[in-house]
């Protein structure tokens, strides 16, 4: 039950990231999302196998230190946008956003309701929602495809756009593979930043949820 739980966590936290996407690209013009059916919270348009269920079903499995998983992405077509000169950055910091404001507001329940530690497991459960929500979201902002940092970047540098997309295409795989090298060796400090993004969120008291929450990892 408990790695159920987690998955579904996991499950809804992406697909949230993924309608926010799309609901402002809506939002700017762009209804591609929306004719797709992807502005929905039903999992089974938004799964994709690998990304949604083997992939973080083997990072528990292996007791990887970073859980993380993915949804199919939403299609979208940014000359739709009404905003051509930053719809593209709207819609690429929406995932990352979303993912923090589902932390914030679970976050902010464990920081000031402390009712929540009376009853049992509940506290654990919503530790790991803004565990996972810091998590996604920080990941999601490293400028490395084909993760929203990538295109934030793209679209942070105008004059640089086309050598920076030249450079992705060649070599993202290989980044990303290093990427994920880098984080699993402890490299790159990602949980330490994670951590330090759930204390702010969180307090300092919501550590104890989150080691009970890590004890099912």
């Amino acid at each position: 039950m408990d790695f159920i739980f987690l998955i579904v966590i996991l499950i809804f936290s992406v697909i949230i990231h993924e309608i926010a996407h799309g609901g402002v690209a809506y939002y700017l013009g762009d209804p591609t999302a929306k004719y797709a059916g992807r502005l929905t919270l039903n999992p089974l348009k938004h799964l994709d196998p690998i990304g949604s269920i083997l992939l973080p079903t083997l990072l528990v499995i292996f007791k990887s230190p970073i859980l993380f998983g993915y949804a199919k992405p939403v299609p979208i077509n940014p000359y739709n946008f009404r905003d051509q000169k930053y719809g593209s950055l709207k819609v690429a910091l929406a995932g990352p956003l979303s993912n923090l404001s589902v932390a914030l507001i679970f976050g902010l329940a464990l920081r000031f309701i402390s009712a929540i530690y009376l009853i049992p497991g509940l506290s654990m459960m919503f530790a790991g929602i803004v565990y996972i929500n810091v998590l996604l979201a920080i990941f999601n902002l490293i400028p490395i495809p084909p993760l929203d940092g990538s295109h934030i970047l793209i679209d942070l540098l105008p004059r640089f756009s086309s050598q920076i997309k030249l450079f992705f295409q060649q070599y993202r795989m290989i980044l990303f593979f290093a990427l994920l090298y880098l984080l699993m060796m402890g490299i790159i400090p990602l949980m330490q930043v994670i951590l330090f993004v759930y204390r702010i969120i969180a307090g300092l008291e919501a550590f104890t949820p989150l080691a009970q929450f890590f004890q099912i990892l």
